[in-house]
Order: C-alpha cells, then structure tokens, then sequence
C-alpha cells in the first residue's frame, strides 16, 4: 500500500479530480425537481450556509482573533460550500424517493465537502500525500527507550563530514521519536517533542552530531514538521548524500496548545522563552549525545516559528548563533502592536522593545550570528517583513541570506525552504565542509 500512502495530495492532478468530483456532486444536490426544494429548502440551505460562514469570519477575525494575521477570504469560501452541501444534503435525500438516491445525496454531499477541503489544503500543503493525511510516518519510528544510550567511542571534529568514515552495516534512514522535554526551569506546559536522529547517530563509533531545533506555526504542533513540512524526508536524504552524517533535529512545542499564541516570550502567556533557552537544550544534551558546542547549534521555524527563531537567535545568541526564519513576522504579535503590549507586557511598551528582535537589530552587533531569511514570492502578507529583518540583520553584523521560494505562505515553501538550507545551515555549524 505504499503507492496509496505516497499519493499526492497537492499535485495539479489532484485538485483537478477533486474538483470534477466536487462539481458533479454540486450538480446533483442542485439538480432537484420538486417545487418545495427549488422554492424553500434550497435557499434556505444557501442562505444558512452564507449566514454561518460570516459568523465564523466575524467570529475569527472580529471578536475572537485567535491568529496574529486574517485567514484568506478564499479559505472562508470553500468552508462556506461544504456547509452548504451539508445542509443541502439533509432536504436532497428527503426529497429521494428510492435508496439508492438517497445514498447518491449522501455521497454527493461528501464529495463537495472532499472537494473543498482539498482546496483548502492546496493553499496551504499541510498534508502532501495521503499518507501525511492519515499520519503515517514516512521513516522509522522507535520508543525513547530503544535509543542507544551514550557511546564510549566518539568522532569530533570540524568539518565532521573530513573526519568521518561510515560503518559498512550503518542504516540508511533515521529513526523517529518522540518524548515530553521537561519543563523544570520555565513550568511551561509543551506537547511531546518529535525527534529525528540520522543513520550516523545509530554508529560506534559515534559522531557527535550537530543539532537543530524547529519549531511549527501557530495554529500548529510539533508533527506538522513530519507531514506538511516532509521532515524526515528532507533530513534522509541529506544523510544519505552526506554518509549518514545529519543533525539531531529536536521538534519542540513552542505554543502549548494549537491555537495558543505565547508570543515566544516569558510573559503571562507562558515562559516559552526559558523554555526554549534553558529548559529544551538542557533536555537534549541530558538525553542524547550530541556535540555541545554553541557553534554547533541551530534553531529554526515556520511562520510563528520562524519569528521564534530570530526572537532566540537575538536573545540568546549564545545558545543559538544559528537559525532559519522560514516566513517569520517582522515581529512578535497577537495581532496588533497595541493588544500585544497590553495582554503579554503588561502594557510596558519598554519591555517589549527589550526583547523585540528588531529593536535588538537595531542596537546591539551580532559578528558571531548567522541564518537564513526565506519566504514564498507570493507572501505579500510576509514578504516585506521578511526583507527588512534580513537587512536589519544583516546592519547588525550577522552572516545572512535571503531566498524566494514560489509559492505563498504554505508548507510547500517551508519544506523546500529547509531543503534548500540545509547543506549551508550544516556548513555554519561544522558538519559538513
């Protein structure tokens, strides 16, 4: 069943199936000759379908404001058209006088409900195959407790790739895992972080890898990473271009919960900031052996993540020189500069700018620091803030660059984002030469 598991799910054949099919069951739920349903049950169908989707978008983006910046109106469209096949569905099979019609209503109903999800999911390519959509891991998956413990054997060095030799019986893919890190410093309360260890790790001896932390988007969690994001995927391949070599890439939960937004900052909202700083490297150094050296550190993410990236690398430099800010804000945000102050910094705008990664930029120098700045070409939403924190970054003194993907704020950005920085990110912190 791997040719099921590996079927795309955001190729330009998928959403043209989906889309004759989501017709085809809109043409049958229209397509009703009794007079009650032209006349009452259809537009009341479509008028309540309309009437529940403006209270979602007012809900959303008026009241509630869950997310720092407004869902695109077509996403609101298509929620908009399967409820109203759902609705439409209930009169349709009423007006059915045989089984087998009624059955056809159902499924007709369905397919425009598959239909516009499957456009919904091709703004944002949060699940690429259907495997991805079931979640079927796409590597190796393991407990916590069948990782090999420390190795007294071990192979240093920089570039690592110069001094290492692969095992003939070295594995050719890593391994998945996923483990709660311990919050003893911050009290924050994360979701299990995945992991990813590569082939090399699995050797005696052992290399002391490099590691690298990312963090998912907000709405997210830490599994977005494996599916939309192609994770292990991304990372087997470089291994087995590299002998096996890859960093240990530590998943870690930087929001708690879905839709929480904790701004990546100690504040009321919850201590992500120590939690990140402290609490994550101490977990990994504790439970895997990994190199130690700072240098050999990276941090990254999408999104939310991405400004929680750049908030850590000008925060705590010291602890990650390195990072990729993968469609980043051009600052911390719950939606606007006013409400951020308000609910997470007590309303001292001063305490902010001490932590805002552009105010540092703009005061402090960052020689040792170095990243990666990468949005999609059709992120007008991100793309400005974007430019300006590269250039601001790099005023500061920091190795930086800067790359346009096609495509707009979506995981097929990110996952080709972190393919095409992953050879230059392991070059800064000593893996490869």
């Amino acid at each position: 069943m791997n040719w099921l598991a590996s079927l795309s799910l955001v190729s330009d054949t998928t959403s043209a199936v989906a889309s004759v099919a989501g017709v085809l069951g809109a043409i049958w739920l229209l397509a009703c000759r009794k007079r009650w349903y032209l006349q009452r049950a259809l537009p009341a169908c479509l008028l309540g379908a309309a009437a529940v989707t403006l209270a979602i978008y007012l809900v959303v983006e008026k009241l509630w404001r869950p997310f720092p910046d407004p869902i695109e109106i077509p996403i609101y469209v298509w929620i908009g058209v399967a409820l109203a096949a759902l609705l439409l569905m209930v009169p349709r099979t009423l007006a059915a006088r045989r089984v087998l019609t009624r059955v056809v209503s159902v499924l007709a109903a369905l397919l425009v409900v598959v239909a516009a999800a499957a456009q919904i999911n091709m703004v944002f390519a949060a699940y690429p195959t259907v495997g991805s959509l079931f979640g079927l891991a796409d590597a190796n998956s393991v407990s916590l407790d069948q990782v090999p413990g420390p190795e007294a054997d071990v192979v240093t060095g920089s570039p690592l790739d110069t001094v290492w030799s692969p095992p003939p019986s070295l594995q050719t893919e890593g391994e998945l895992t996923s483990a709660t890190i311990e919050a003893t410093a911050s009290n924050f309360s994360a979701r299990p972080a995945q992991i990813y260890l590569p082939p090399a790790y699995f050797a005696d001896p052992r290399p002391l890898l490099p590691v690298l932390v990312l963090l998912a988007g907000q709405p997210g969690q830490p599994e977005d990473w494996l599916n939309g994001g192609k994770l292990a995927e991304t990372m087997n391949d470089f291994a087995r271009d590299h002998a096996g070599l890859a960093p240990v890439v530590v998943v870690a939960d930087a929001t708690g919960s879905t839709l929480a937004n904790p701004l990546c900052v100690d504040s009321p909202l919850g201590n992500v900031d120590t939690y990140l700083s402290r609490d994550v490297p101490t977990w990994i150094e504790s439970t895997f052996q990994v190199d130690p050296n700072p240098r050999s550190w990276a941090i990254g993410g999408l999104s939310y993540g991405g400004t929680c990236a750049i908030q850590m690398a000008t925060n705590h430099p010291d602890i990650y020189p390195t990072f990729l800010d993968l469609s980043g804000q051009i600052e911390p945000t719950l939606g606007d500069r006013s409400r951020t102050v308000n609910e997470a910094f007590g309303g001292d705008e001063s305490a902010f700018e001490a932590v805002n990664p552009m105010d540092l930029l703009e005061t402090k120098r960052f020689p040792d620091s170095g990243g990666a700045f990468v949005v999609g070409a059709d992120d007008d939403e991100y793309r400005a803030g974007q430019q300006a924190m590269y250039k601001a970054a790099e005023a500061a003194g920091m190795d930086v660059r800067y790359s346009e993907i096609p495509g707009g704020h979506s995981f097929a950005v990110w996952s080709e984002g972190l393919k095409q920085q992953l050879p230059w990110l392991m070059q800064r912190v000593g893996l490869i030469s």
